[in-house]
């Protein structure tokens, strides 16, 4: 492994945004500072050349003046088993800088920090607060950091008893994998287990609760509803689509894709012709396709990336449209409690408290935003427009006095895109069609995020919570949809089928619900 040291990672602001952080913590830090350092992963020594061409690559940001650091030493790295977005991109550019005995780059954030005062709980709660377990870990020597090229062999599936201790070993499951599989459920698969005659094991189970979680299937928003004794015509999920059947107009499709489209009209389109590979505009009808959705649970736990990946799922949403879509413009709204601004509190807000696994309205506020206009901007899709609204407030209602509000937030993301006029149905799936999964590898980062958002407020452990929340990676989700903009511009030559996005449910739900809306079986 050779190691590389980078540049200064942090602006003064910054720094000082971290002192005030660990104070406010109670921690005495007198002084930090922050550094990247690059890991190469080779297959042979570099010679001087090659070297000096790596370290050419590896010098982006303010240079500084050769120094030693002072204060110990905390790296903040990529956790062992994962690679990061910036690894892919980097040890793609190295290769194509002709070091193919770069096997990978990875990038570390060493910050060296003086504090002679701190106690060692001290310093591991220091820790917690400079980086995001989910993704990241910390090292106290940069040689550590050679465990990030490690390979390990892939854990053994764990069988679930329920032929020997029948229905408690499904609710132990249920409750520690956070499956939020409710009673009927468990009876179910207590019953088609013992008719198979065999016991599951972790990852069928798995796979089922994000399959069948609430956040896939909308089980409450399509079950039937019985209000005082009598039966609703409607459910929830009919009283929405009813504005589509009473007024039809110009709708396309509506209710049946991962975004609805209306009529649009003839544009001319800018792309590369297939065949010349010179870009040109193309005359076509260019139907509307628009999409709106909520981020709500990962937002409440974790503002940044709950927003982040709100806006990435809905423009992926929007790209698996019909036979492959493009989306073009965003929006990001938000509804949250009242924000109790530090020293600009209003006469109307009280301290009403909030669970502790979730954060305050004002830090979904200053976070949020930013990331889903982060994600937003590095797709390369503008975010044009949204909403933010404060509501907090004591109502009389027959329990006496109740509290309404936001704790829990409303985070929307929604856009608007275009797609061809032969493309707004999906396709026949073929006897024998090829299932491709387009993107980076599948990590434990955020999985189980459907069968998480499911559960009940307070039923789930705050760590299982903060491990449900996805992270963001544009670039990734760029690269996707280059590929279907390739495919779309195909025209009648598209080789889409039939499109379907992974979201909070990843494989365990994307893949059976392809096939399923395709009415076809499959095997993955």
């Amino acid at each position: 492994m050779e190691i590389l040291r980078g540049s200064p990672a942090l602006s003064a602001f910054r720094i000082n945004k971290l002192l005030t952080r660990f104070q406010d913590a109670h921690l005495p830090v007198s002084d930090i500072y922050a550094e990247y350092v690059h890991f190469a992963d080779v297959s042979a020594p570099l010679n001087a050349d090659e070297k000096s061409r790596l370290q050419r690559l590896l010098k982006y940001g303010p240079s500084l003046a050769e120094h030693t650091p002072e204060g110990r030493l905390l790296l903040v790295t990529p956790r062992p088993g994962t690679i990061s977005p910036w690894s892919s991109k980097a040890t793609d550019i190295a290769h194509n800088c002709d070091l193919p005995q770069v096997l990978r780059l990875e990038r570390g954030l060493a910050f060296y920090i003086q504090a002679p005062k701190l106690t060692e709980a001290q310093w591991s709660q220091l820790a917690g607060l400079l980086h995001d377990r989910m993704m990241e870990t910390v090292f106290v020597e940069l040689e550590q950091a050679q465990q990030l090229f490690a390979h390990h062999q892939p854990q053994p599936l764990q069988s679930v008893d329920v032929l020997g201790e029948g229905r408690n070993a499904l609710v132990q499951a249920n409750q520690k994998l956070g499956l939020a599989l409710a009673d009927d459920e468990i009876d179910y698969l207590q019953a088609a287990f013992e008719k198979l005659g065999r016991n599951p094991n972790d990852i069928e189970l798995y796979m089922f609760a994000q399959a069948n979680s609430e956040h896939c299937r909308h089980k409450i928003f399509n079950a039937d509803w019985i209000i005082d004794g009598q039966q609703q015509p409607k459910s929830l999920f009919k009283m929405i689509k009813n504005t589509f059947e009473k007024t039809p107009d110009y709708v396309l499709s509506a209710y049946k894709d991962n975004a609805a489209v209306m009529e649009g009209s003839q544009v001319g389109r800018f792309y590369a012709d297939a065949d010349k590979g010179v870009y040109d505009f193309h005359q076509e009808d260019a139907h509307i396709l628009m999409k709106v959705e909520t981020h709500n649970h990962p937002t409440a736990i974790s503002p940044w990336p709950g927003a982040a990946t709100g806006s990435g799922g809905e423009i992926r949403d929007e790209g698996a449209t019909g036979r492959g879509a493009k989306p073009k413009a965003g929006l990001v709204g938000f509804s949250v409690s009242n924000l109790r601004i530090p020293g600009f509190e209003q006469p109307w807000e009280e301290d009403f408290g909030k669970p502790d696994r979730i954060v305050t309205a004002l830090d979904i506020m200053t976070e949020g935003p930013l990331g889903g206009a982060a994600f937003n901007n590095e797709f390369g899709r503008p975010a044009l427009t949204g909403y933010f609204r404060t509501y907090e407030e004591r109502v009389n209602s027959h329990n006496g006095v109740e509290l309404r509000g936001y704790h829990k937030p409303i985070m929307l993301a929604g856009g608007i895109g275009n797609i061809r006029a032969d493309h707004v149905q999906k396709g026949e799936i073929t006897v024998g069609a090829k299932l491709i999964v387009l993107g980076g590898p599948a990590m434990n980062i955020g999985l189980g995020g459907g069968a998480a958002s499911s559960m009940a407020s307070g039923q789930s452990d705050a760590d299982l919570d903060f491990a449900s929340v996805q992270r963001d990676n544009p670039e990734m989700e760029r690269r996707c949809q280059e590929v279907i903009d390739r495919c779309w511009q195909l025209g009648e030559d598209n080789p889409i089928l039939f499109i379907h996005d992974v979201g909070a449910g990843g494989l365990s739900n994307a893949m059976p619900e392809l096939v399923s809306d395709g009415e076809r079986g499959g095997q993955f």
